[in-house]
């Protein structure tokens, strides 16, 4: 009985694997939140510093589903007509006109107000979509509060209400994932709809996994050795410490030269794949002992 149990998979190691499959290396704590996501229905806000793979696990989750990516670029100023929805002004211009052309006076007649004359947003268009998404809510701390509000209808109840036209539910809720750079506190309302799942920057360990699974050329004493670098880079006092992506780019960098082992000599002419701010060089050049 112990040994049949033990060659059961849990559904948290089928996640992580399928999660990998898709090209994400993930954690068990985020293999269980993407998990909980799926089967409570429920959205995942997933918070820390930039470059550390929130957004990409948002597309990881839709290539493992199969399901369409529907994103949302948040920004300070964005609005409904922008997120949500908005009507096609001009094509109910047109309709106005020809219905007044018929000789009525009746514009409820017109129906200047029903869905073919609605501009689906991203919001909206997960909503409406005819199959299951994936909604990717990107840097939600860059919405003002305002606008963050908006958001609440969506995620508690998959539904948009809008007032010409009546409530429109989701015919499949979406699995919904929020990113956040800690740039500013969110709503309390929002983080309650919410699974959490804080990503920080990898262990040197995982990240020189990262990297081989992204580059499975590379030698894989080369793949610790930039780990172990990117990881004393992010302790340095820079602007912007590298990013997982710029981890893996710098990889097939050093792939694509060639090299076999990391040298001061080569470390110097491609810190500028690594980091985008000449005093970051500059700062990264003395913690190296390069300068």
């Amino acid at each position: 009985m112990i040994s049949h149990m033990a060659d059961v998979v849990s559904p948290i190691d089928d996640v992580q694997e399928q999660l990998r499959m898709a090209g994400y290396l993930a954690d068990a704590a985020t293999g269980t939140v993407v998990h909980l996501a799926a089967a409570l229905g429920k959205p995942v806000l997933i918070e820390g510093p930039a470059g550390t793979g929130k957004t990409q696990l948002a597309k990881s989750v839709a290539t493992m589903t199969g399901r369409p990516l529907i994103r949302l670029q948040c920004y300070e100023g964005l609005d409904e007509s922008k997120a949500i929805y908005e009507w096609d002004y001009r094509r109910q211009l047109l309709q106005l006109q020809l219905h007044q052309g018929s000789g009525s006076t009746d514009l409820g007649a017109a129906g200047i107000f029903g869905e073919d004359f609605l501009l689906s947003r991203p919001l909206l268009a997960a909503i409406r979509s005819d199959q299951p998404v994936v909604l990717l809510i990107d840097e939600v701390d860059r919405l003002d509060m305002e606008a963050e509000a908006l958001l609440l209808e969506v995620l508690s109840e998959y539904q948009v209400s809008i007032p010409e036209l009546g409530t429109v539910t989701a015919r499949h809720v979406p699995q919904v994932f929020l990113t956040s750079n800690n740039t500013r506190d969110l709503s309390e309302a929002l983080k309650r709809r919410c699974l959490y799942l804080h990503l920080g920057y990898p262990s040197a360990e995982r990240e020189a996994e990262i990297v081989q699974l992204h580059v499975p050329e590379l030698d894989v004493h080369l793949a610790g050795e930039i780990a172990a670098l990117v990881a004393v880079l992010r302790s340095a006092d820079l602007k912007k410490p590298p990013s997982i992506s710029e981890t893996v780019d710098w990889a097939r960098t050093l792939l694509a030269l060639g090299a076999a082992e990391l040298t001061d000599d080569l470390t110097r002419k491609t810190l500028s794949v690594l980091l985008k701010y000449e005093r970051d060089i500059t700062v990264a050049l003395t913690e190296l002992s390069l300068a």
